[in-house]
């Protein structure tokens, strides 16, 4: 049996009505915009993971608003075959900072944003498709 691939999470953070962008501090993308989001750990299911890392990332507290889809084309990530389940969910506390990963935080209008890195350019499409951001 082949080892498993790696599981991350993105999260689609919405605040006072601006998706919450962060500008990538490390490769791979150093220094482009992407979502919030990063690999779930060994003990924690890809809610708190998304929870976490939008929090680590960005400083704002969110709750999940519900799945946006799961990622799995093995070129998405130029590290390797990664999967990643992306949530759209909603900033409920604190105040948007850059932290942990990200070099910036950068609050765009929905139908505003610009080029994103990885695959979160689709990510944000499929999320356009209901009503919760256009």
């Amino acid at each position: 049996m082949k080892c498993l691939r790696p599981l991350t999470v993105d999260a689609i953070v919405l605040c006072e009505g601006r998706i919450v962008l962060i500008r990538r501090k490390n490769e791979p993308y150093q220094g482009m915009l992407a979502l919030p989001g990063g690999f779930v750990e060994r003990d924690e299911t890809v809610e708190q993971a998304v929870v976490r890392e939008a929090r680590e990332e960005t400083g704002l507290d969110t709750e999940i608003v519900r799945l946006v889809g799961v990622y799995s084309d093995p070129g998405r990530d130029p590290r390797g075959p990664i999967v990643s389940v992306c949530y759209l969910v909603k900033a409920t506390g604190g105040r948007p900072g850059a932290a942990s990963d990200a070099a910036a935080v950068e609050l765009v209008r929905p139908d505003e944003v610009p080029a994103l890195a990885f695959d979160h350019d689709r990510m944000v499409g499929d999320a356009r498709l209901t009503v919760e951001i256009r």
